[in-house]
């Protein structure tokens, strides 16, 4: 390790060093003991010369892993700005292709890109909030049946503790959904009744759209099916889009709430039996994506502190995450 006296001279200023190992993948310290107070002293030394600490238990110990602070790009808005106006314009393409009309291409792609931004901008708040650096969402415009592969926020700068990283994982499917609820009441509200037909993308609707239909769809007869409005489509992919993003695996928002929950080790085994459930529910296009992060990353480094535990508040709020996951549970439409 490069600057190993000086880093060792840091390090154990504050925690008792027993073992220096020296792992090819991740070299680390093994120290005696914790404390919160020390090691956010730590992280701000360690700050000023380049380095960010990761801390988990060990057994009886602690192994602190020392990683180079990342470099810090400054954003240009007129980025975000310019995908932005893309893909409004590709979702106005794909609402229009989809309902006939230039009326429902504005509702769809005023539903979709609120369900999008809504969720990518809570990550933004939350990552404020802990004091994470992170940029303003990229949307991502797409020549597909929605006209984007939806939109990301760039996290610039290592989350501190468990609580932030818990945060910053259910902080953007939760208030996703809080949109997505009213988009699905309008939607299948104006949804029409047509004959079923062989031709139709048929699709298994997820418990809680199942439940919102009860209410506001109209009523259908034997021989005839709801022909979903725009606004329900676009609805429906929010849905989906709270469902792929709370699997609890790699590094998507689930994979967070599950990293901040779990070690590394049970956090890479929940990784893999996320995606068997993605294959399982047909789609494999992201399952193919979850396994090449897996393998590229190996591993989840969690939060800076990883000993820290969570508040109750944030357990009650992950069973509360499992329940809105089994709501949005959603096979791909054939």
């Amino acid at each position: 390790m490069e600057d190993h006296e000086l880093l060792s001279a840091i390090v154990g200023e504050y925690f008792p060093i027993l073992e220096f190992v020296y792992d090819k993948r991740a070299p680390y310290f093994l120290v005696g003991d914790y404390s919160t107070a020390k090691f956010s002293a730590l992280v701000e030394e360690l700050d000023q010369v380049g380095y960010v600490p990761f801390i988990n238990p060990d057994g009886l110990y602690y192994r602190i892993r020392l990683a180079h602070k990342p470099e810090e790009i400054n954003s240009r808005i007129y980025i975000n700005l310019i995908l932005f106006l893309a893909t409004l314009g590709t979702t106005l393409a794909a609402g229009y292709i989809l309902g006939n009309s230039w009326l429902g291409a504005v509702g769809f792609a005023t539903a979709l890109l609120a369900i999008i931004g809504t969720h990518e901008s809570a990550h933004f708040i939350y990552a404020r909030k802990h004091g994470v650096k992170a940029t303003l969402p990229y949307f991502i415009p797409a020549p597909t049946i929605i006209g984007t592969f939806g939109a990301v926020i760039n996290v610039k700068s290592p989350i501190p503790d468990r609580n932030a990283l818990f945060d910053l994982g259910l902080s953007g499917p939760l208030a996703g959904l809080l949109v997505t609820v009213p988009v699905l009441m309008i939607g299948m509200s104006i949804s029409t009744v047509a004959a079923k037909s062989t031709s139709a993308m048929i699709f298994t609707l997820p418990l809680l759209m199942d439940i919102i239909a009860y209410f506001t769809a109209p009523a259908v007869s034997s021989g005839q099916m709801i022909f979903l409005h725009p606004v329900a489509f676009a609805g429906w992919v929010g849905v989906v889009v709270a469902m792929l993003n709370l699997m609890p695996a790699a590094f998507l928002d689930g994979g967070h709430i599950s990293r901040s929950i779990f070690s590394e080790k049970i956090h890479f085994i929940i990784s893999f039996l996320a995606v068997a459930v993605t294959i399982t529910l047909g789609w494999i296009p992201m399952a193919i994506l979850m396994l090449l992060i897996l393998f590229k990353s190996k591993s989840h480094p969690g939060a800076m502190d990883n000993v820290a535990p969570i508040t109750r508040g944030r357990k009650i709020m992950a069973i509360l995450a499992l329940v809105i996951f089994i709501l949005c549970l959603s096979p791909a439409p054939s």
